[in-house]
């Protein structure tokens, strides 16, 4: 499943030739068909991402939301354009480019209310600037629940996935099992600074990045993707060499170094 900096990156990268413009938009495998209908021929205002969420204001006030899940795709297209690929629910074209969407979670129209109940049940976001920090260090602080749990849902924390969370927990030395209320505040503190800068890095390059360019000896622009990772679904870990072990926590694979993350 894309995690929040593949949502954030499909924000920026679409709002350059879609936000602004009056849109033609269609349902070609046709599950869309009624709320493409009611899209057709309005101008895109807005795209904004929120966690693994995308939501498309139209000026006319329409709410396009869009969650990919595990097997959405987005494909952007230049003139002319091809034909459709596959099941695509959503195709949107501009004077410039074309999107097309397939096999998204969630693709459907929202009323204002709708929208702020998704939004509602959403942990901060650590790619926004209105994130309260201090609500999540609350909510994790006090759970009882291990921190690999915490991290993985988007109640607590939106955009965070399992990449994400076995690579930062690894980076700072965190067991993955580590109840939320034993993480300290110093803890605490590294463990956001750390997420929102892997995030931020992740937006910029359009994937994850965690090991440091001197560590590697490349820039990040051209690490492959053995280079770009540290624990996940590796053999051994980097630091001390040890075997990597993995298990299900929250009904995902974690991988954790039993030595430096003891």
């Amino acid at each position: 499943m894309p995690e929040g900096h593949t949502i954030h990156r499909h924000a920026r990268d679409q709002s350059r030739f879609f936000a602004g413009h009056s849109l033609s938009v269609s349902s070609p495998q046709g599950r869309f068909h009624s709320g493409a209908k009611k899209l057709d021929g309005g101008t895109l205002e807005t795209i904004d991402a929120y966690g693994k969420h995308l939501f498309y204001q139209w000026e006319e006030g329409q709410i396009l939301h869009v969650h990919l899940g595990l097997y959405g795709k987005f494909r952007i297209h230049k003139h002319p354009i091809p034909e459709p690929r596959g099941q695509v629910r959503l195709r949107v074209v501009s004077e410039e480019r074309a999107f097309d969407l397939n096999g998204p979670t969630a693709c459907e129209l929202l009323s204002p209310r709708d929208m702020k109940k998704i939004l509602d049940r959403l942990g901060p976001d650590p790619l926004r600037k209105e994130a309260d920090v201090d609500w999540l260090k609350q909510r994790v602080q006090n759970s009882k629940a291990a921190i690999g749990s915490l991290l993985l849902n988007q109640s607590v924390i939106a955009g965070v996935g399992n990449v994400y969370r076995a690579e930062v927990l690894h980076l700072l030395g965190i067991h993955p099992e580590r109840k939320g209320q034993e993480i300290s505040d110093q803890e605490f503190e590294r463990l956001w600074e750390t997420i929102v800068e892997l995030l931020n890095i992740g937006v910029k390059y359009n994937r994850i990045i965690i090991n440091d360019p001197q560590d590697v000896g490349k820039p990040r622009s051209r690490m492959n993707r053995s280079e770009r990772l540290r624990v996940y679904k590796k053999e051994f870990c980097p630091v001390c060499d040890s075997e990597i072990e993995s298990w299900k926590l929250a009904s995902r694979t974690i991988y954790a170094c039993p030595v430096c993350q003891s």
